[in-house]
């Protein structure tokens, strides 16, 4: 499990770059290694920033904000600010790349209780929604009001989804965990679905 956690992340990222229209993400994926590092250790010296309490909305919130949505979010905001430089316009590789000291310096303290929960459903749980995310902003830089509207709205769903699936998780309740998972997974399965056929296009372009 611990191999899974630091690797998982990584292999994935290897994955979608070679899928990815926008396989290398340079300064940026520099950038995002970078700050993904200094807050992985600012985070780790600080400890977490909600008591998680037991099973009820401490957790639930503790989940949010140090374990699940919010470690992805703010990966998120950065990428925001730095569009005008048009570096790259990929965030799930921002965002992967971002994420993989931070897992790396938690697997640290999380490979002491060998929690299946952390060091398994959490890696899977930030790459769903580090590729999800992705998919919602694709949607927004559309211009289309539906597809607009949809990935606003997707961006704080897939973050409460994620949330709710490790809370669940964490309570014992797998139905509900497993549930939960799948639909924070919808988005990034139709991301993945989407740069495969877009990858394989030119090909089937040039047989016809």
């Amino acid at each position: 499990m611990r191999w899974f956690c630091l690797l998982w992340v990584p292999l994935f990222y290897l994955f979608w770059s070679a899928v990815a229209a926008e396989g290398h993400t340079g300064a940026k994926g520099i950038l995002a290694l970078s700050l993904g590092s200094i807050v992985a250790l600012a985070e780790f010296f600080l400890g977490a920033f909600v008591e998680p309490g037991g099973f009820g909305a401490d957790r639930w919130a503790s989940g949010f904000v140090d374990i699940v949505a919010v470690p992805v979010l703010l990966p998120f905001a950065v990428f925001l600010l730095l569009l005008p430089l048009r570096l790259s316009r990929d965030f799930a590789s921002f965002a992967l790349l971002w994420l993989i000291p931070d897992l790396a310096i938690r697997l640290v303290s999380w490979s002491a209780s060998n929690n299946p929960l952390l060091l398994i459903i959490v890696p899977l749980l930030r790459t769903a929604l580090g590729v999800g995310v992705s998919f919602c902003l694709n949607l927004m830089m559309t211009g289309k009001a539906s597809k607009v509207m949809a990935g606003f709205l997707g961006i704080p769903l897939l973050s409460f989804t994620g949330t709710t699936s490790y809370w669940a998780y964490f309570c014992q309740d797998e139905p509900l965990g497993r549930l939960f998972l799948a639909l924070t997974f919808a988005p990034a399965l139709a991301a993945v679905a989407y740069q495969c056929r877009q990858a394989r296009a030119p090909e089937g372009a040039g047989e016809g």
